[in-house]
């Protein structure tokens, strides 16, 4: 093993926590802030065709308005599972099914709500963290595993997976700031 093997480590780590903060990214777009948007039913599964699917695998989801979804079927026969899907993936939100389309209004959130979604926004990005902080660990031990290679070369490798971790702990508490700004946004 060679200064390649040290590169690769830390490309390696560098790979997972930038999966972890693209993670976090597209789990706090499933958070509903005071705008409509239609990766908030992203997480919504639907019994259709005898299993579950998630539900832009069934509909199209459209938000023609700030605080409007929209949801059409592309089988008129899932009408009722998808309004039931809907209403059961506890997001606060109250189907309204006409037989062509299903609206689904977006009530202005509480203070009391907007709180509990700051703490789940916390808490998702806890989870983000954790898997940089995981890639951190194991680049770190692979740095150690590595033979006929330098001690200052192992150390600049530790200092650099380290400084791939602080930059990815960085973005993640950006992305929690600005989630957090436009939740408590009335």
């Amino acid at each position: 093993m060679t200064i390649d093997a040290l590169k690769d480590i830390e490309k390696q780590a560098n790979d997972a926590m930038t999966k972890a903060v693209d993670n976090t990214r597209r789990e706090f777009a499933t958070i509903r802030s005071g705008k409509a948007t239609t990766s908030l039913l992203d997480t919504v599964r639907v019994e259709a065709y005898g299993q579950h699917m998630p539900l832009n695998q069934v509909a199209s989801v459209g938000a023609p308005e700030p605080r409007m979804l929209t949801v059409q079927p592309w089988d008129r026969s899932l009408m009722q599972a998808i309004e039931k899907a809907i209403q059961s993936a506890d997001l606060g939100l109250n189907p309204a099914n006409d037989g062509t389309l299903i609206r689904v209004p977006l009530p202005a959130l509480t203070e009391e709500r907007r709180k509990e979604l700051v703490k789940i926004v916390h808490k998702l990005a806890e989870e983000g963290r954790i898997g940089v902080r995981h890639a951190r660990t194991e680049g770190i031990a692979a740095v150690k595993k590595v033979e006929h290679v330098s001690e200052d070369e192992k150390r600049r490798a530790d200092k650099d997976v380290q400084k791939l971790h602080d930059d990815a702990i960085h973005q993640i508490e950006e992305l929690v700031k600005a989630k957090e700004q436009e939740i408590m946004e009335v």
